[in-house]
């Protein structure tokens, strides 16, 4: 799910200074993804399968 979110970004993240050679989309999927469940994207329970899912729709749908 990752990866294929990665893949679609792949591009689409605007510039930033700190990333001269651009940014890596698949770390920034499983960036904002521990960031918002406070938690790796392997230690979620899988309780919250539906709604990492949906946050990952809503990152590919608003890059960042």
């Amino acid at each position: 799910m990752i990866q294929e979110a990665g893949d679609y970004l792949l591009g689409q993240l605007p510039s930033h200074p700190n990333h001269p050679k651009g940014r890596n989309p698949y770390a920034h999927v499983a960036l904002c993804v521990k960031e918002n469940f406070e938690n790796s994207y392997k230690d979620i329970p899988d309780e919250q399968f539906d709604e990492v899912v949906k946050y990952i729709e809503f990152l590919k749908q608003n890059p960042s």
